[in-house]
């Protein structure tokens, strides 16, 4: 090998291994989000918690795996539920903002998406940080960068539901049954796609 092929190697090496990393993280959330028996899936997410870190915190540069530390962290958090998730999505929160300071469009906008859901999820003052005019700007700005992404839909879609406003909400979750698929994440789009239509059978 010369020179040239093994300066190329040693520099692709790495971002294919977090590349890999972070299909591996995808697949497993929603092995455990839309497989795992309920009285298991806080166990499987701590676990997969553990795994993001720890690959976001050997790339750091890598803000596609910072986000999805979030997007796992805050997903355990609600499968923990009461107070005790507080202390993780406050840290998933800390993730999703160091993300959009690094890349804001990075994956579609999804730490936009990401944080907006915790701002309307969230209990508000003087349990926790939920704000539903924050989320809705962060929403919205998500719905900019991937005006057609089920989950940028699919959140805003059910953010409106959450206000109350149902033809808004009927709208934004049509589209998200309307997105395109994601290659390699069947699962997760599978799973996302019995939400909304949970979601347009409360309206």
């Amino acid at each position: 090998m010369n020179k040239a092929m093994l300066l190329i190697a040693l520099f692709t090496l790495p971002l294919a291994h977090a590349a890999n990393r972070l299909e591996s993280i995808q697949t497993q959330w929603a092995e455990c989000q839309y497989r795992v028996a309920d009285s298991e899936r806080e166990d499987c997410l701590k676990t997969l918690s553990i795994k993001a870190d720890l690959a976001s915190g050997a790339n750091p540069d890598r803000t596609d795996l910072l986000i999805w530390s979030a997007i796992v962290k805050s997903t355990w958090a609600g499968a923990r539920g009461g107070l005790g998730a507080l202390p993780l999505v406050k840290d998933a929160r800390s993730r999703l903002e160091k993300a959009l300071t690094m890349d804001d469009r990075a994956l579609d906008g999804s730490a936009y998406t990401s944080l907006g859901s915790l701002y309307y999820q969230v209990p508000g003052w003087p349990v926790g940080f939920g704000d539903d005019d924050k989320a809705e700007q962060l929403l919205r700005r998500a719905l900019t960068i991937n005006p057609d992404g089920i989950d940028s839909n699919f959140f805003y879609g059910d953010f409106m539901l959450d206000q109350g406003h149902r033809a808004e909400a009927r709208r934004y979750l049509e589209k998200a049954l309307q997105a395109p698929a994601r290659p390699g994440r069947e699962l997760a789009d599978a799973g996302r796609r019995k939400e909304i239509e949970a979601r347009l059978g409360r309206l």
